[in-house]
């Protein structure tokens, strides 16, 4: 088991790791959309909020030797299922070809009240 840890993707906000490779694949934890240069959320938009999300999971990827196009797996937790069609949009042309197996539920609160969550699980 290895931990996987980048400065290209947001600290940790408590006892976890970014992610952590084991038996041929990469667990992430959960990314929300926090700009890791700068240390805080700045994106508003469901759209916005998204593309962050998935930018910081490829971050963490590329750290542990692997990529959004080995993404077996994902969970979307998203804070009103009306954003739904806008987060599948920027879903759809971030991963492009790549149609991992996919979950994704609606969640009273996310932390620091951001509107989406993003984890995976990804080939090696």
């Amino acid at each position: 088991m290895e931990t996987i840890h980048t400065e290209n993707a947001p600290k940790a906000l408590g006892p976890y790791s970014q992610a952590v490779k084991a038996g041929g694949f990469i667990f992430c934890s959960g990314q929300i959309p926090i700009d890791p240069s700068a240390g805080c959320v700045r994106a508003e938009t469901i759209e916005e909020q998204t593309r962050q999300s998935i930018a910081n999971l490829s971050a963490v990827l590329a750290a542990a030797g692997s990529s959004l196009s080995k993404v077996v797996k994902t969970t979307v937790f998203v804070k009103d299922m009306n954003d739904f069609t806008a987060l599948n949009a920027v879903y759809a042309e971030m991963f492009g070809d790549t149609k991992p197996a996919r979950s994704c539920v609606e969640v009273a609160r996310l932390p620091k009240d951001v509107k989406v969550e993003i984890e995976c699980i990804a080939a090696v």
